[in-house]
């Protein structure tokens, strides 16, 4: 028996049998390199995850851009291809930036200039009301609707309230526990997103954010 077990192995230890098939054990070594992590050749991962960014509306979480496979790549592995996207891109005219949601590309703001002209409608412009506003819920949140009126010592108009929910860069959270129950509001991601920006400790002043955001409505890739 120990013969027949010697003859049916090569000196590297891969079985001689004539039925055994080679294809079948490179495939389940390669399940096991998937498996601890290593999912695929690190030039066609790269080219997956940016087709993925360039085709997606949305910015896309590491954990997003993980299921674009059917076995996994470790999330240090996708986080390395996505540093080297970013060195890819530096040097040109679109930019794979990291939001408070996710990874996106997007245009440069310098390059705004000469893409306006081929879409010259202008985008819109706040009123200092409402930046201020969206300032005070951003740098105090949560916050009701009586303390913004407190901060900036004049009623706030309900429309305010409502081109910012319509933004989709404010939300109601909850409620205060004092009578009345007055809706506490805060800042949403969709507001850090357009901001570029990845928290809410990145907040620049009020003149910035208004800048910001209008370059953040305007520049995706």
């Amino acid at each position: 028996m120990s013969e027949q077990v010697t003859e049916s192995m090569q000196s590297d230890g891969e079985p001689t049998d004539p039925g055994f098939n080679k294809v079948e054990l490179l495939t389940a070594q390669q399940t096991d390199l998937l498996e601890e992590g290593v999912p695929i050749e690190p030039n066609l991962l790269k080219n997956i995850l940016e087709s993925a960014l360039f085709t997606s509306t949305e910015p896309l979480s590491v954990s997003d851009l993980k299921k674009l496979l059917e076995v996994a790549p470790s999330t240090s592995m996708v986080e390395e291809v996505l540093k080297q996207l970013v060195l890819d891109y530096s040097p040109r005219g679109i930019e794979l930036t990291l939001v408070a949601s996710g990874w996106r590309f997007r245009s440069r703001p310098e390059m705004q200039g000469y893409l306006g002209r081929l879409n010259p409608q202008k985008q819109p412009r706040y009123s200092r009301a409402v930046m201020e506003t969206l300032a005070i819920i951003a740098y105090r949140q949560p916050v009701t609707r009586g303390d913004i009126e407190d901060i900036r010592g004049v009623t706030v108009a309900s429309p305010i309230l409502k081109t910012l929910e319509a933004r989709n860069w404010i939300e109601v959270i909850g409620t205060r526990d004092v009578p009345g129950k007055p809706e506490l509001f805060a800042t949403t991601q969709q507001l850090l997103d357009d901001l570029n920006l990845q928290s809410l400790h990145e907040l620049p002043d009020l003149e910035e954010m208004g800048n910001l955001l209008e370059q953040g409505t305007s520049n995706e890739a």
